[in-house]
């Protein structure tokens, strides 16, 4: 099958160093493992192409605008474009990453291909409290025009279809969460002179790197630090570090086909989400969690969202925003070398058995034909 794979969000390179990027890769991967010729539409490209994924074709059309109202035109026009090429390519199926103001997929519909929705997060509700939302009823108008259109919503998490269905009736909405290529990233041997915890993430407030940073001043046992991510926070976890008189291995921006190699020597993946006021603040399906089970690490991570699911039985759950608990549970996994290999098999086994993105991606697909059916 020919899938065009569209993503006309400006703040997401196909081949780029966050989350969202991995997620496109890893996608396309799993699309093209199954056999599909895969596409790529999208607004930015990036430079930090793997590879494997150097003969994948992506076609840009860049949107160029000076302030918030002319960037909102310049997507919707630039997902309209998108679709005229892939519509001029050929295509079997279409799967969209959600984003804002862009009526890709509605417009391929029309011309009688099917399509996937994808929604990772509550876009219109990020773009007003985090950065500028100049038409905000143009953009819920595109996101009705998206799922009513599209043969199957995904939606990463139940806050997030929850969501979705309160802007447009949504009954072919469904959740599935994200996964992981185990392929990728595989278990490694601890670093034989420390304990290693290991942060993989974007340097934003609600990664709560801050709290971790004092958990770390509060811990009782020995075990270091590594931080692997970049982001608006940088500046101030690094003063932060340095008056807490901290000594944090701080890696920055990587490729991700570079974060197997970061990771290799840790010893624990942690995940310090603070609380942000309730369960439908918690929308994400945590990337950064599966690629920790991937990698054999035992999991510290705060109880909200998916993650006491996802955990259950092989990590270990701490109260948001609570640095003192965090740093109790990295303590106690710091001193126990025989309950770290334990829980870090444990958690392999269930990213292998049941997080796999070619699963995921299978399921999509299976939906996607059923409700062609």
């Amino acid at each position: 099958m020919r899938i065009a794979y569209i993503c006309a969000d400006p703040g997401v390179p196909v081949f780029g160093s966050k989350g969202a990027s991995v997620h496109i890769q890893e996608v396309v991967r799993a699309l093209r493992r199954a056999g599909h010729v895969v596409t790529v539409y999208a607004v930015r490209r990036g430079n930090l192409v793997p590879a494997d994924l150097t003969d994948l074709p992506v076609h840009i059309t860049r949107v160029n605008a000076d302030d918030a109202a002319a960037r909102e035109d310049a997507q919707a026009e630039a997902s309209r474009l998108l679709a005229q090429q892939a519509l001029a390519d050929g295509a079997d199926l279409v799967y969209e990453r959600y984003s804002l103001f862009s009526g890709a997929l509605a417009q391929l519909a029309e011309a009688g291909i099917p399509g996937v929705l994808e929604v990772n997060s509550p876009l219109i509700d990020e773009q007003r409290q985090h950065r500028e939302l100049v038409n905000e009823e143009g953009a819920v108008a595109a996101l009705r025009a998206q799922v009513r259109a599209a043969r199957t919503t995904v939606c990463v998490s139940e806050p997030v279809r929850r969501w979705v269905h309160g802007h447009v009736d949504a009954p072919r909405a469904v959740t599935i969460p994200n996964g992981v290529n185990p392929d990728r990233i595989r278990p490694f041997p601890e670093d034989p002179d420390g304990v290693v915890v290991a942060f993989v993430g974007t340097l934003k407030p609600w990664h709560g790197v801050a709290d971790l940073l004092r958990a770390a001043s509060l811990a009782k046992e020995s075990w270091t630090l590594r931080i692997i991510g970049d982001g608006p926070e940088r500046d101030a976890l690094h003063a932060q570090a340095e008056e807490l008189g901290l000594d944090v291995d701080f890696r920055g921006a990587l490729a991700p086909q570079e974060i197997p190699a970061a990771l290799a020597g840790s010893a624990v993946g942690v995940a310090p989400y603070p609380d942000l006021g309730g369960e439908d603040e918690q929308y994400f399906s945590p990337l950064k969690v599966l690629e920790y089970l991937a990698a054999g690490l035992p999991v510290v991570a705060s109880a909200v969202g998916q993650l006491p699911r996802l955990l259950d039985g092989i990590g270990m759950l701490v109260p948001p925003s609570n640095p003192a608990a965090l740093a109790a549970a990295l303590d106690a996994l710091a001193v126990a070398p025989q309950l770290r290999a334990r829980r870090g098999e444990l958690g392999r086994r269930r990213a292998e058995k049941h997080h796999s993105w070619d699963a995921v991606v299978a399921q999509i697909l299976t939906l996607t034909e059923a409700q062609h059916a």
